[in-house]
C-alpha cells in the first residue's frame, strides 16, 4: 500500500508542476485558479509522501517521488507545452524510469 501511496504522491508532484506551467501561461483569474491547483496538488503530494515514508525508507521514497515527478513533468512538457524531444532526452528519461523500477525491487516492502 505504501508504494501505491508513493506513486500517487509522485503524480500529484506532476500535477503541481503542470499547474505552475499553466499559471505562467495565463493571467488574471485563470492564473489564480491554476495557482490554487498548484497549492492543492503540492499539499496532497507532500502529505502522501509523508505517509509513504512512514513505511518505506526515506531515501528510497524521496528518490522514487522525485523520479516520478521528473519523468511525468518532462512528458507533460513534451505533450502539452511543446518542449523539444530528441534521442538523448528520451534516452535519459528511460534510464530514470529504469532506476525508479530498480529502486522498487531492491527496497522491498
Amino acid at each position: 500500500m505504501a508504494w501505491f501511496i508513493l506513486i500517487i504522491a509522485g503524480l500529484f508532484e506532476v500535477g503541481f508542476t503542470t499547474c505552475l506551467g499553466k499559471a505562467k501561461e495565463t493571467t488574471g483569474l485563470t492564473s489564480n485558479l491554476w495557482m490554487c491547483g498548484f497549492l492543492v496538488s503540492l499539499t496532497l503530494s507532500m502529505v502522501l509522501l509523508y505517509k509513504a515514508t512512514r513505511v518505506l525508507p526515506l531515501g528510497t521514497s524521496y528518490a522514487v517521488w522525485t523520479g516520478i515527478g521528473a519523468v511525468g513533468t518532462v512528458l507533460v512538457g513534451i505533450f502539452f507545452f511543446n518542449e523539444p524531444t530528441n534521442f538523448w532526452r528520451l534516452f535519459f528519461i528511460t534510464t530514470l524510469i529504469a532506476s525508479i523500477v530498480g529502486l522498487k525491487f531492491v527496497a522491498g516492502s
